[in-house]
């Protein structure tokens, strides 16, 4: 389930963008208060919480106060994000932060109680192998909630894009499907998944790129030309962009998936490679030698 992005770009465009994401992600905060109130009512009281991809750690704050007697951990790729997430923390820190990779999490298996994760999958360049990750590190009957865009987000600005060049300019976006495939792919329980649809309007389509990339959602496709894109270039941009417009303003559609489910049980079989593979203590074995 590769994405096709360069996560080099993807670490740089998110840490130059740490001290201008959170008075722009709008956005993100509404999808990460929606995807938290799906805890509500739960009958649960996880000891250790990981929020993968917390930015400024606006969500590991949400779950810090959620959760008091918890150990809250957030974890991003980009170093600077981290830092910014000093002022969420206070002193004595409210979580833990950790540099690290959604695709290779540096926590041992079954170590964790809850996953969390408001939009960060789509910018991961292998999301099978994050959920992979997710599910090893939860204990078994562990809960993973997640967020991510679906392939309709910021169509219209794809399709402005297409209008001037064949180049990639916008990500490319996993179909929900595909994520519910991947999620009972590696093993995971009883998978909820629901989709909102968000239309944000703007005055021009040189606003809502200046919001993009002060929140650090770039072009990462590792397709994409190396060259800059001159003004001339984005003029044309703009002006396809005007096909869209109505009451006098430009929409811009973010499809937003959010995705719950739970970590099997020991002896519980998971598919990989095309072949069941089920895990349980080996107390659990029974049998004689000869």
């Amino acid at each position: 389930m590769s994405a096709g992005l360069d996560q080099a770009h993807v670490r740089h465009a998110f840490g130059r963008a740490a001290d201008s994401y959170e008075e722009n992600a709008v956005l993100q905060a509404e999808v990460g208060l929606r995807l938290r109130e799906r805890l509500d009512g739960e009958e649960f009281a996880p000891e250790r919480v990981l929020d993968v991809g917390s930015g400024p750690g606006m969500g590991s704050a949400a779950l810090r106060e959620r959760y008091p007697d918890a150990q809250v951990i957030a974890l991003d790729l980009a170093l600077p994000m981290l830092r910014a997430a000093t002022r969420r923390a206070g002193s004595p820190p409210a979580f833990a932060r950790v540099g690290g990779d959604a695709q290779a999490l540096p926590f041992a298996d079954g170590s964790l109680d809850l996953v969390h994760s408001n939009l960060c999958l789509q910018w991961c360049e292998d999301p099978g192998l994050a959920l992979a990750e997710f599910r090893r590190v939860l204990r078994p009957g562990g809960a993973l909630l997640f967020s991510t865009f679906g392939p309709d987000t910021l169509k219209e600005l794809r399709a402005a894009f297409a209008a001037v060049d064949r180049q990639p300019h916008v990500s490319r976006f996993v179909d929900m499907h595909d994520i519910g495939d991947a999620l009972l792919a590696t093993g995971f329980r009883d998978p909820v998944l629901e989709r909102d649809d968000f239309t944000l309007t703007y005055a021009d389509a040189r606003t809502l790129m200046r919001e993009l990339r002060a929140i650090g959602a770039t072009n990462a496709d590792a397709q994409r030309s190396r060259t800059l894109t001159g003004k001339a270039h984005l003029a044309r941009v703009a002006e396809a962009y005007e096909a869209f417009r109505r009451d006098g303003v430009l929409p811009a559609t973010y499809e937003v998936v959010y995705a719950a489910a739970h970590a099997p049980e020991p002896g519980q079989p998971r598919r990989e490679r095309g072949a069941d593979i089920a895990t349980f203590p080996i107390e659990r074995l029974r049998g004689s030698r000869r």
